[in-house]
């Protein structure tokens, strides 16, 4: 396209952008509209992609990161042939492909959800990650960023990334339009103040008026063409860009405008006009993936292993049968045990240092690229990543995510970096998988099961070292549980997981000689829980003792009443759990000041016994 065919794509995309918005009722257009010209240049000059074939290896990869634009990357669709103007009317309407904020579980050319801002650079970069190191690809991945997001740390960790990294074949294109929701962004329009910024992570930089075409045409030429570095195009812009009623003002944002239609005449009229976006290269397999026999490792009963070691053997091995499998650690692994995998596949480990949040999100990337990817650190710092997951799980993707050192088992550490919350934030994703294994050759077989789930899988292990339980065969289904004891005359029953399974376990035996038999239940799978056992267990006991260590609230307890959620009567249940802050101190005595080590328990079946509480 010539300079004035541009002009015209670009004024047709804001024209849809309008006419979408309007037909919703709601969306964003004047934040559409400040970006038109970034990105009519890009899909008609520099784009390589095939829309009839999303997934070809050398597609490249555009992300709205500021997802409120929708409108604007539909009106793209549309123009490129993919959507058709009745469907873009559809846009924020019950059933439509078109939500307010893009996600791949609806349209198969986008690479990820978006929405919570922050997010897209990251993920980009980690898209950028595969693209360098692992496909060895000529891809190039293009983010389009709003000036208002660039305030989130998460921006910042994905820069850092991306420069020390030297990702050539990122380009963030920084919509640098002045407003955001309320009123002016903290810097406006200085460009300079956002190229320092990047320039101090390692990008090149290239200033541009955003509503200049052919300017924007050699900026992108230029990112294309630096090596070595990433590159921000950071493009001055008007929000509401071409409408004078809306250009430039604040208190519209979110808004479709109210007088649409002198609007869409004021920007020169609806347009068809068809863009026609190159063809990426031709097709190649770009990553040859070894899919062999996995040999997981194996302990035996009675060894004393920690399940954070079982998890970097078994993650090992894992990578060396298959060639998908993709590791990623926030500078812990040395604690995690992903530096097992590191010394094995050092090509296919990526160190996120303390970054969480770009842990998570280039996770999400190796992911939306074919790859399988692990990304571990402790417990208690999965929490600064926690929307990251919740994204990942609007996108659809499937991510492994494993906390280490959780609960107060960890001893002397203090409260800092115990994993209180862990089990129930990682249960309120929705379709996640949330396992907590007790000793080693269960943890190697969930590990393994892992990498062929969907969705959030989450998997914590333990500092300390923990005994061997169960043989190298034993097999640990998800949606399973194991049951440890059991007699017909078991008057009630213990359901714990991870490190208070042998806390139990010393809890039953003791019980038992003095004549009260107890069932013991290993709840390895919080999510989705065993329903079958345990309501099995509560119709032959009476009681369900549930011995966790986490916090009270959205733990292994909660977990356990899921079973009883279909209006079959709820059992009598009581549940100890870590409900005061813990301190510094040994593993034993942490576990015996929350009441969930094998005395405390026993203590309190005996007491449930004599209350008669249970028959």
């Amino acid at each position: 396209m010539n300079t004035g065919e541009l002009v015209e794509l670009a004024q047709q995309l804001r024209v849809d952008s309008v006419r979408a918005s309007a037909a919703a009722g709601s969306g964003h257009p004047t934040s559409s509209m400040s970006a038109a010209d970034l990105m009519a240049v890009l899909f008609a000059h520099h784009f390589r992609y095939d829309f009839d074939r999303p997934a070809h290896p050398a597609n490249d990869r555009f992300v709205l990161s500021k997802g409120h634009a929708s409108p604007l990357m539909y009106a793209v669709f549309k123009a490129a042939g993919a959507l058709d103007d009745e469907e873009l009317l559809t846009f924020r309407t019950l059933g439509s492909r078109l939500e307010g904020h893009p996600t791949p579980r609806r349209l198969p050319w986008v690479e990820t959800a978006t929405g919570s801002l922050g997010q897209g650079l990251p993920v980009g970069v980690g898209i950028a990650l595969a693209g360098q190191r692992l496909d060895r690809s000529g891809y190039r991945v293009w983010v389009l960023c709003g000036d208002s997001e660039l305030a989130e740390g998460s921006i910042w960790e994905a820069a850092e990334q991306a420069g020390a990294e030297h990702l050539d074949n990122i380009t963030a294109i920084i919509d640098v339009n002045r407003l955001g929701q309320r009123g002016e962004t903290r810097h406006g329009h200085d460009l300079d103040a956002y190229a320092r910024r990047f320039q101090a992570f390692g990008w090149h930089t290239v200033e541009v008026d955003g509503h200049d075409v052919d300017a924007i045409d050699r900026a992108y030429g230029e990112a294309a063409s630096t090596k070595g570095q990433p590159t921000a195009v950071i493009a001055r812009t008007l929000k509401g860009k071409g409408v004078e009623d809306v250009q430039d003002r604040e208190g519209l944002h979110g808004k479709p405008l109210k007088n649409a239609d002198d609007a869409i005449e004021e920007l020169g009229g609806v347009r068809d006009l068809r863009l026609r976006v190159q063809e990426p290269p031709a097709a190649r397999i770009l990553h040859a993936v070894r899919a062999g026999h996995v040999e997981l490792p194996r302990w035996d009963k009675g060894e004393e292993v920690a399940t954070r070691d079982a998890y970097g053997h078994a993650l090992t091995a894992l990578g060396t049968g298959r060639g998908d499998v993709v590791a990623l650690d926030g500078e812990v692994g040395d604690s995690t045990r992903t530096e097992f995998f590191a010394k094995e596949h050092p090509e296919r480990y990526f160190e996120c240092y303390i970054a969480e949040q770009q842990m998570v999100a280039a996770a999400v990337g190796l992911a939306a690229r074919g790859w399988v990817p692990y990304a571990g650190t402790f417990a208690a710092f999965l929490t600064r990543a926690y929307d990251f997951v919740r994204m990942a799980s609007i996108s659809g993707v499937g991510i492994n995510l494993v906390g280490s050192h959780a609960g107060i088992a960890i001893g002397q550490d203090g409260p800092s970096q115990m994993g209180l919350e862990d089990l129930a934030m990682m249960r309120a994703v929705h379709g996640s998988t949330v396992l907590y294994p007790c000793d080693a050759n269960q943890t190697a077989h969930l590990v393994a099961a892992m990498a062929d789930l969907d969705g959030i899988r989450y998997l914590r292990t333990g500092r300390g070292e923990s005994p061997v339980i169960y043989g190298p065969e034993e097999e640990f289904p998800i949606g399973g549980s194991k049951v440890l004891r059991s007699s017909a005359d078991d008057r009630m029953t213990i359901v714990a997981a991870g490190v208070t399974v042998p806390e139990a376990l010393k809890a039953a035996d003791a019980l038992d000689q003095e004549g009260i038999r107890v069932r013991v239940i290993d709840l390895y799978s919080v999510k989705p829980v065993d329903r079958d056992t345990l309501r099995r267990a509560a119709e032959e006991t009476g009681c369900l003792l549930t011995v966790e260590d986490h916090h009270e609230e959205g733990g292994l307890g909660d977990a356990v009443l899921d079973a009883f959620t279909d209006g079959r009567p709820v059992p009598r249940l009581v549940r100890l759990a870590v409900r005061s802050m813990p301190g510094s101190a040994s593993p034993e005595e942490q576990l015996h000041a929350a009441g969930i080590d094998a005395e405390s328990v026993a203590a309190a079946a005996r007491l449930l016994v004599e209350q008669a509480i249970v028959p």
